[in-house]
């Protein structure tokens, strides 16, 4: 904590340090011979240096400031800030981790995130004690096989600071974030938010940002967030305040150049990955959390734009907030804007406490670099036991050396486990020796009414009619470049074109005619529920982690997302089968009457839609696209042989196959409407007309339609019964 000093705790004043670094890259090394540490029992009692210079190969440490060092650079607890300088070659003195022009450049925009219009900010303290999380080994002889991914992790966090999670790949580092942010159930310790567990009310008041870019692909930045802003928002705006605050966050974040351009993905072409990242915290920052988490911001991105991103999470914190992020290996100038760090490895704590702190706390065990090194570079190279360029501590030294079966024979190297398991034992002595109670104490917040009174109030962001038709228009603009797309119009076109050519004049005049217009369409009624049915399946899995995300926000009910996905999908559907049978009726001269194409369309897009939904549900009940498609090929083929065309009689056992065929009611359909009974039958007679087609009655009953229907609300309410059993809170 700032400012903060504790009674009882030993105070070390580093005398002698030697700093070298690079003159691109500012990197810090404590030079071992000679430094002397004085270690003591004073009281709180401070021993200042002040004006203490020392020089190493050209290099300048300045201390001007009053440094107080507690406990081996006080794990945890707060000292003044040392201010370092490298020697310039022209005898200026240029300081190592920011220039007061940069500095008072943070300032200023830090200011500027508090002019944004924004309601306060409800300050959150979050604090972790002894974290252990384990997962069930599958596979392993013992039923009850255990791996541990976190061991006991400890932290704390203030408003208007940034914690960094730092470690290797495996660390655990994700874990832990998704734990904080309530996403996971924790196994045992105690996360708390200004003292108080989570509950439901803090939804609203954290913001979590993926390691993965998740965003709609065809959609521009401004429709990006203006529509998560409609959604997300609190009912107390109104739509245009709500799109103000959109355009608010837009100029804030530096996107306005890119604003008007889509956001792409893996096959379109979009806005680069910095602003990519950026336009996925605006869709967090929209809702101005309180708590702010991110996993690896930073990935993918070169060093400068990394920075960028950093110092705008810095001004971020600096307005109130919280913020937590997970980092794999930064630069130095990155480094360096952090203020807390956690270095973990293996799932253990090996360092908690100021970032600027964690060069000395090491350097103090005796473990500090023999060449000039990157602090992150050295600290990964810790968390993964790698102790080569380094100094080994003699403690370590005297504890492993004469064990020769411990030694990496090889290279005479201490092993990674070894290096591990002493950095783990010396983290826990000094937290032990200054006290976990001291090492986390946070700041007393007074937020409890404030977190209870908005659980309710905030529960949706917009009524479902908003939601409703917000979602109907975001998948307009979404889905109409995947539903005309060059490659489903020329499939459409060239399949109506060849049905065109193979059908050209066909004449129902003849028995032979008759039939092979039957045949024809019976490959509508086939083609119209394979089409459909085969691109709907591949929607909820694409999806899955976009509409997993925006529900576990409570972006909006999943039966309104459900309906105007259903909606809006209709216009999209009738466009091309329309196209499809102008085409095949001119060229395969059935029924031309306005009559017939108006209720053969009318067939088709019924059969069009009861297809979808069949698709729909398959992939809501996999959300797996190869196994929802070898189910829905076996479907198609059951439909297809019991159609109606390739065999009239069907065993008893079997009836039931039809009646649940959509293939069968559609081809029964279309058969009633080019040769079904007249209206001009004699009504005396009480007999059925007269079907063209042996042991195949034509007289009207409604009987497909209804079925048709019942299916398609059916097969609805299915795919919404399988999505709400989907799991949202694990997304990884």
């Amino acid at each position: 904590m700032e400012g903060k000093q504790y009674s009882e705790c030993q105070i070390q004043n580093f005398e002698d340090s030697k700093v070298a670094v690079t003159e691109k890259d500012p990197i810090m090394r404590i030079k071992q011979p000679g430094d002397e540490i004085q270690e003591g029992m004073h009281g709180c009692e401070e021993k200042t240096t002040s004006d203490t210079k020392s020089w190493s190969t050209g290099f300048l440490m300045n201390m001007e400031s009053t440094v107080a060092e507690i406990d081996c650079v006080s794990i945890g607890v707060s000292s003044n800030d040392i201010d370092l300088s490298v020697l310039h070659p022209d005898g200026s003195s240029l300081p190592i981790m920011a220039s007061l022009s940069e500095a008072d450049d943070e300032e200023s925009e830090s200011h500027t995130w508090k002019k944004l219009g924004f309601e306060p900010t409800l300050p959150i303290c979050l604090k972790f004690e002894d974290v252990t999380y384990k997962v069930t080994v599958k596979g392993e002889k013992t039923p009850d096989a255990n791996k541990y991914i976190l061991h006991g992790i400890t932290g704390l966090v203030h408003p208007g600071e940034v914690l960094a999670l730092m470690g290797p790949s495996g660390g655990g580092k994700t874990t832990l974030l998704n734990l904080l942010s309530g996403r996971i159930k924790l196994d045992s310790g105690t996360i708390t938010y200004n003292n108080q567990p989570y509950s439901k009310s803090l939804k609203w008041r954290i913001g979590f940002v993926l390691q993965d870019d998740v965003a709609f692909p065809h959609l521009t930045v401004k429709e990006t967030l203006t529509y998560a802003a409609l959604l997300r928002l609190p009912n107390t705006l109104t739509m245009q305040q709500k799109k103000e605050r959109a355009t608010c966050v837009i100029s804030e974040l530096g996107l306005e150049r890119c604003q008007n351009t889509v956001v792409g993905g893996t096959f379109l072409r979009g806005i680069s990955g910095g602003e990519r990242k950026r336009v996925c915290i605006a869709n967090e920052i929209l809702l101005n959390p309180s708590l702010l988490l991110l996993d690896e911001p930073t990935s993918g991105l070169d060093s400068t734009t990394a920075l960028q991103i950093v110092k705008m999470l810095r001004n971020i914190a600096r307005s109130g907030k919280t913020v937590v992020t997970t980092i794999h290996q930064p630069s130095s100038r990155l480094f360096s804007k952090f203020d807390k760090l956690i270095l973990l490895g293996k799932g253990s704590s090996l360092y908690f406490g100021k970032a600027s702190d964690a060069m000395l706390y090491f350097s103090s065990m005796g473990c500090s670099p023999l060449i000039a090194m990157n602090p992150a570079e050295f600290l990964i190279d810790l968390a993964n036991g790698n102790i080569k360029d380094k100094s080994v501590p003699s403690d370590l030294e005297d504890k492993f050396f004469p064990r020769n079966n411990s030694l990496d024979m090889k290279h005479g190297e201490l092993s990674q486990v070894d290096v591990h398991e002493y950095l783990v034992e010396a983290y826990a002595v000094k937290e032990a020796k200054l006290g976990k109670t001291k090492l986390i104490k946070p700041l007393l917040i007074d937020a409890e009414p404030r977190m209870k009174a908005r659980s309710s109030t905030m529960e949706w962001g917009a009524t479902w009619w908003d939601q409703f038709s917000i979602l109907f228009r975001r998948g307009l603009k979404e889905r109409r470049h995947e539903y005309f797309s060059c490659i489903r119009i020329t499939q459409v076109f060239s399949t109506a074109i060849v049905m065109g050519l193979l059908w050209w004049r066909s004449d129902a005049s003849s028995p032979k005619g008759l039939q092979d217009q039957a045949g024809l369409l019976f490959f509508i009624s086939v083609f119209w529920a394979f089409f459909p049915m085969f691109t709907a399946i591949f929607t909820f899995p694409q999806e899955r982690v976009m509409l997993a995300k925006e529900r576990s926000v409570g972006m909006y009910r999943l039966s309104a997302y459900l309906l105007a996905r259903m909606i809006s999908d209709l216009p999209l559907d009738l466009i091309l089968p329309l196209v499809f049978l102008v085409i095949v009726y001119l060229m395969a001269g059935l029924k031309s009457t306005f009559t017939a194409f108006s209720l053969t369309m009318l067939t088709v897009f019924l059969s069009v839609v009861a297809a979808q939904g069949l698709g729909l549900t398959i992939g809501a009940a996999f959300m797996d696209v190869k196994k929802a498609s070898t189910l829905a090929s076996v479907i198609i083929m059951t439909s297809m042989l019991s159609g109606g065309f390739f065999i009239q009689k069907v065993p008893v056992f079997m009836s039931w196959v039809r009646y649940i065929s959509f293939t069968y009611h559609t081809y029964r359909l279309l058969l009633k409407i080019h040769y079904g009974c007249s209206t001009s039958l004699d009504a005396e007679s009480g007999s059925s007309c007269k079907s063209p087609f042996k042991g195949l009655r034509l007289d009207w009953d409604g009987m497909e339609v209804g079925t048709m229907v019942a299916m398609t609300v059916g097969y609805q309410i299915l795919a919404y019964a399988f999505l709400r059993r989907m799991k949202l809170m694990t997304i990884n």
